[in-house]
């Protein structure tokens, strides 16, 4: 199909929205392996969790004690025995890489706060709105379910969802081309035959008042 007949008019292609790069390919199932990797992962940790009855922080508290308890016995049992230490590697961060982390962070917090001020003064009502419906709509999500499945249920949208329509784009843009002419058919009949009387209705009773 041509650009002009895509959803939305749109000029890029699917995999050039999510940024034609590796997160694109993961997304769309052209890494496969890695694609299954991360769902198989990302469900093995749903189950834990949800049958576990461990939270994040305890499940991730436990890992750590395990593990710390792990590298202290070995690294005393070798300095016992003669053996070679636990092979770990150098943690450390540069200071290139802190400034760079702390900048686009004081960026990122800029930019919100900005934005937060222009929603307080009623600067930008259309912005006000989005950000209102939003928050409503999380709200309302929230409500219905925990955020560890909420999260489960966004990772499998992401990952089902584009790669389907990548796959049957043809048809789909087609079918959303007829519900949107359908669509605007019925709201030129309803303005018409609904509205349009209503707004001579008022007129009339303007002239007789």
């Amino acid at each position: 199909m041509g650009s002009s007949s895509r959803l939305f008019n749109r000029q890029r292609t699917v995999h050039e929205i999510f940024g034609g790069g590796f997160v694109a390919d993961v997304i769309l199932w052209r890494q496969m392996n890695i694609t299954i990797g991360i769902l198989l992962v990302t469900l093995s940790s749903w189950v834990v969790f949800e049958r576990s009855g461990y939270t994040l922080l305890s499940l991730v508290s436990s890992v750590l004690l395990l593990l710390a308890v792990i590298l202290f016995l070995w690294a005393k049992s070798a300095a016992i025995l003669n053996r070679p230490a636990p092979p770990l590697p150098r943690l450390h961060l540069s200071e290139e890489t802190v400034t760079e982390v702390a900048s686009l962070i004081r960026t990122r917090l800029n930019a919100l706060l900005s934005i937060s001020q222009d929603i307080a003064l009623g600067k930008d009502t259309k912005l006000f709105l989005k950000v209102a419906a939003y928050l409503l709509l999380i709200s309302v999500v929230g409500g219905l379910t925990d955020f560890l499945t909420l999260g489960y249920a966004s990772l499998l949208i992401v990952l089902t969802i584009p790669a389907l329509y990548e796959r049957y784009e043809d048809y789909i843009d087609r079918y959303a081309e007829m519900v949107f002419k359908k669509s605007h058919q019925l709201y030129l009949k309803v303005d018409v035959e609904c509205i349009g009387r209503v707004q001579n209705w008022i007129l009339e009773r303007q002239k007789l008042s």
